[in-house]
């Protein structure tokens, strides 16, 4: 945090005063990502280590921005320590406000307004800010070519396939691919391909009364063919856009493309569903990583989705080459029992959250759970009760020792404090599917401040965590004392 804290202070010639994790919607990036602030000014920052990938993500926002596109301004930069940081667009993804104006299939028209205005733009990152693209600072790869395609179908084929139980023959499956990928690339490849143009990675936010759509996430691009970004964002699983919807922001997309260049839109649709096929076969490839592999249970609540996606492919869209082991293998998949039963999305174990009151002369709480320990909030410079002959017999739970920590300012400026850093791990660790999380108030004897401070803690909680958060307190001294 330290070197996010000197850039946003060199940009802003202000302090950060608060940090707050921002994951996405459970997100599997690898980036640390986290929204500074403080009065009146706000940031994204970013962590990762991977310099490559933060090249290109620099570069290409740069490259954007010179074209007039709604991308992120950079602020600042330090790659030498993997970080950056950008503006904050704001917290409303195009996914989270598709939901919120929707009733199953019915779309309403704000949510179908705000995807009409993201198709539109998405030929002028194609054509128009493709042209001149650095394309020498793309990640892992330079083009969408032979390499990349083959990645994609066997992170499917390993990840998901196999890990789902599906049976094929591999060597016809191989045969499949190779026809597949044949075919991909006599499609026309000289445009800027996105790679994860989908919901979450579109911002909106107020500008003159109306949502306008930011654009992220587009460090993973690279050159390729016009049709995979339009068919990542309309077959975006979890989104479940209803076909019709599909089909007119598809038209409205083509519509917009042709201000950009020649158009023959037979051509375009003769590769359109292939490429459909294969950017779900890159998503299931994903979830089943996240999923089956890493055991990360909120990643298979898309497949539902993806499977529905495949059962309309199959029965309204007709590749112009014959690809019999993989139609097999989709429609096994349509019908497996193990993957409709993923329907009923499984529900995430619930986070635990063991705050513990202990003495430092007894040395710190051991936790058991295999995680190591947590924070841990030295109380000993606050006012102490147990120095007044009132309080020698009560503890932090009873009545005259709370009113009395009540009264005093610098207690509740410490459980601010201790309150604003454990919330943002509670966040992060149900986020990140995390099942234990330890905190432990320690003062000279285990028995007023440190009781007192859990408790609050413990309330707090309780009182504002969403569900899926356990609470169990722990008052070391006093349960050796009362076993």
């Amino acid at each position: 945090m330290d070197v996010l804290n000197r850039l946003f202070e060199q940009h802003f010639h202000s302090p950060v005063e608060r940090a707050q994790p921002l994951q996405g919607e459970l997100g599997g990036s690898g980036r640390k990502i986290i929204r500074l602030s403080s009065e009146k000014l706000s940031a994204i920052g970013v962590l990762y280590d991977v310099r490559e990938e933060n090249v290109a993500f620099l570069e290409f926002s740069r490259h954007f921005r010179r074209h007039g596109l709604p991308v992120p301004e950079i602020y600042a930069e330090d790659l030498a320590h993997g970080a950056y940081l950008e503006e904050d667009l704001g917290g409303t993804t195009l996914f989270e406000f598709l939901s919120g104006h929707r009733d199953g299939a019915t779309i309403a028209p704000e949510a179908v307004a705000a995807y009409r205005k993201v198709v539109a733009v998405l030929p002028r990152f194609q054509v128009e800010a493709g042209r001149d693209l650095n394309y020498r600072v793309c990640y892992p790869r330079a083009s969408f070519d032979r390499q990349s395609i083959a990645w994609d179908l066997n992170y499917f084929k390993y990840y998901f396939l196999r890990l789902a139980g599906i049976p094929f023959n591999e060597q016809a499956l191989e045969q499949d691919f190779t026809r597949l990928t044949k075919f991909l690339l006599s499609a026309s490849r000289d445009y800027f391909l996105y790679r994860d143009f989908q919901s979450r990675n579109v911002m909106l936010r107020k500008v003159q009364n109306e949502n306008q759509p930011f654009f992220l996430d587009y460090q993973g691009g690279r050159k390729g063919a016009l049709q995979y970004d339009v068919a990542s964002l309309l077959y975006d699983a979890k989104a479940d856009l209803p076909p019709d919807l599909r089909q007119q922001l598809l038209d409205h997309y083509l519509d917009n493309l042709a201000g950009f260049l020649d158009l023959d839109r037979v051509a375009f649709m003769q590769y359109y569903y292939a490429y459909v096929y294969v950017r779900i076969m890159q998503a299931l490839g994903a979830y089943g990583f996240r999923g089956f592999y890493e055991r990360k249970e909120h990643f298979l609540q898309s497949v539902p989705y993806a499977l529905k996606n495949l059962r309309w492919l199959l029965h309204n869209a007709e590749l112009p080459i014959a690809l019999p082991t993989l139609m097999e293998a989709f429609k096994n998949m349509v019908a497996s029992d193990k993957l409709q039963g993923l329907t009923s999305a499984p529900q995430p174990e619930k986070l635990t959250v063991r705050i513990f009151s202990f003495s430092f002369h007894r040395g710190l709480p051991q936790d058991d759970t295999g995680n190591g320990g947590g924070f841990v909030f030295d109380g000993r410079a606050l006012p102490n009760p147990g120095r007044e002959e009132r309080f020698k017999d009560l503890t932090g739970k009873d009545a005259p020792v709370i009113d009395y920590l009540n009264q005093q300012e610098s207690v509740h400026q410490f459980l601010a404090s201790a309150i604003s850093l454990v919330d943002a791990s509670v966040s992060t660790y149900q986020s990140r599917g995390f099942k234990h999380l330890m905190v432990s108030f320690g003062c000279t004897g285990g028995q007023h401040r440190s009781v007192f401070l859990a408790e609050r803690l413990a309330d707090h909680l309780r009182a504002n965590s969403k569900d899926g958060v356990e609470v169990v307190v722990h008052h070391r001294e006093q349960e050796h004392l009362n076993p």
